[in-house]
């Protein structure tokens, strides 16, 4: 009886050790092939969708461009206009491009490496919603940038639709969408780590960065790059946050008694 409970015992620890393995690569997000291949297939025909829009904006008339008045701008806005630095422009692809390695860092921990390619999909996710959201708005709404106040601009550069696409920020929604991605699976995955202050702020810091340079360059107002900001962080830690796992499922581990016999424990988490 003694070498059955021994057996058991022995049975139920290895159960539990395996388990507890399987627990820690287990990924915390649930997909599935029709739901999430069709939120992906969904976001990159809206992205299309808006790039259509775009491509067959109008220019603006040289009559609306004289009718054009920094004081019609908002006061939080009104100190951009005019703005126009090619410099800045160029800086602003350094925080912007840089933003789109942080994903890489989830091939580092094992736990994360594991479940590259759902987080893959996940990600696909977060930017082609924040993309989808940039590209419609930009292609339905007109908004002069901040360069065109700039009256020393050549006219063509002036009129030309891709100056007439201020709103909002597309550079600054993609780069908040994958670094508030990235902090947000690193935070499910890893809660406890203490690195977890400095992930969010890094996260937090690359599109601010973006953001401020863009708008120094006379592509986007405040107003642009905030909101541009706000759609960006909440697709990188939306889309996570919906495809959290809900762990129910029945535990079991096993232990030693007072008087050396095996025991059982069950315990179900709704």
């Amino acid at each position: 009886m003694k070498n059955l409970q021994r057996t058991l015992l022995l049975t139920l620890l290895l159960t539990s050790l395996i388990n507890r393995a399987q627990e820690i690569k287990t990924s915390p997000y649930h997909t599935t092939f029709w739901g999430d291949g069709a939120w992906v297939v969904g976001g990159v025909a809206a992205n299309a969708f808006g790039l259509s829009l775009i491509i067959n904006k109008d220019d603006i008339t040289e009559e609306e461009l004289n009718e054009l008045n920094e004081d019609d701008i908002i006061g939080i806005d009104r100190w951009a206009a005019g703005f126009n630095s090619e410099s800045a422009n160029k800086i602003s692809d350094i925080p912007f491009y840089g933003s789109f390695f942080t994903p890489f860092l989830l091939l580092i921990p094992e736990e994360t490496r594991g479940n590259a390619g759902q987080l893959s999909v996940l990600m696909l996710e977060s930017v082609s919603t924040a993309g989808a959201i940039y590209t419609i708005s930009a292609g339905l709404v007109n908004r002069a940038r901040p360069r065109v106040y700039d009256e020393n601009l050549a006219l063509d550069t002036r009129i030309d639709n891709d100056n007439q696409r201020s709103f909002f920020s597309g550079h600054v929604a993609a780069s908040a969408a994958t670094t508030f991605f990235v902090a947000q699976v690193l935070h499910d995955y890893f809660p406890d780590s203490g690195a977890q202050p400095f992930i969010w702020a890094t996260a937090a810091a690359i599109p601010a960065a973006v953001g401020f340079f863009r708008i120094k360059s006379g592509n986007h107002f405040l107003t642009d790059v905030l909101l541009g900001y706000a759609i960006g962080a909440a697709s990188g830690v939306l889309i996570p946050n919906l495809h959290k796992r809900k762990d129910n499922k029945l535990r079991a581990s096993a232990g030693m008694g007072m008087h050396g016999e095996a025991m059982l424990s069950l315990n179900y988490t709704f």
